[in-house]
């Protein structure tokens, strides 16, 4: 759990990073610019970094579902050569998906007032933008980010429904708190990435604003790696009492 954990946090740094730091530039700066190379690297690391977000959030529900379901097998089926696999193969998965976008980025042709309708190189404002239209590149480019999250979701939806089975059929109250405690911090983290994902790519487009759209992707894109290593640090009794420490402090602090 912890090296997945490790490998999350890693591409959650990564995937905040791409855009963070031209925004609050620009924010600072009050220049809103950004270079076509710059475009690219912002369009890429989000196909990258998001598709393997999506497969870690996948691997750490197969992990849970071993640990709750098959216990006794745990140590050989999530061996530590097992989860090097699961994490090269969802490196593998990300590096798919972004070589299949960049081929669309290279198409596109900006030969109208090149701004951007959003605060960073988002694809759907980038096709808006182009005035070149390759439909098969486009259809690809949905096919691929489509089929990162379907299998995605069905694996946790899958790993989770024989995990809720096995809790169910436990005698024990205590047994039961204990796996759920061990799934809250996952399920909150996909919760948070699949539903604002879906959101925004799923909802129809007239069901909400673009400035919803750009609030939306700066939360999946900035806010979501950032509050990832506080649900899952919460179930740590150390940080919780750490935590308990620094605001009972704090209060001290402001009373007096």
């Amino acid at each position: 759990m912890y090296f997945f954990l490790s490998q999350l946090a890693s591409t959650d740094i990564g995937y905040s990073s791409s855009v963070t730091p031209n925004m609050l530039v620009n924010f600072l700066a009050n220049q809103s610019t950004i270079s076509y190379l710059g475009c690219f690297i912002q369009f890429s690391s989000a196909a990258f970094l998001g598709a393997i977000e999506c497969f870690l959030l996948a691997a750490m529900a197969y992990d849970r579902f071993v640990a709750i379901c098959n216990p006794l097998l745990y140590s050989t089926k999530m061996s530590r050569q097992v989860c090097i696999q699961l994490v090269v193969g969802s490196y593998i998965g990300g590096f798919l998906n972004s070589s299949s976008f960049a081929p669309s980025f290279l198409s596109f042709v900006f030969c109208g007032p090149s701004k951007i309708n959003h605060l960073f190189c988002d694809f759907a404002a980038l096709v808006e933008l182009s005035c070149s239209y390759d439909s098969i590149l486009i259809v690809l480019d949905t096919f691929s980010a489509g089929s990162v999250v379907s299998i995605t979701v069905v694996v946790i939806a899958v790993s989770y429904t024989y995990i809720l089975i096995t809790i169910l059929k436990m005698r024990s109250t205590e047994g039961r708190q204990k796996a759920f405690s061990t799934c809250t911090s996952h399920l909150t983290a996909v919760t948070l990435f699949y539903g604002t994902i879906t959101f925004i790519y799923v909802m129809p487009k007239s069901s909400y604003s673009t400035d919803q759209n750009k609030v939306l992707s700066v939360f999946y894109m900035v806010v979501i790696p950032m509050l990832n290593p506080l649900i899952y640090s919460l179930r740590n009794n150390e940080i919780k009492g750490a935590l308990k420490r620094q605001l009972l402090f704090f209060l001290s602090i402001y009373i007096l």
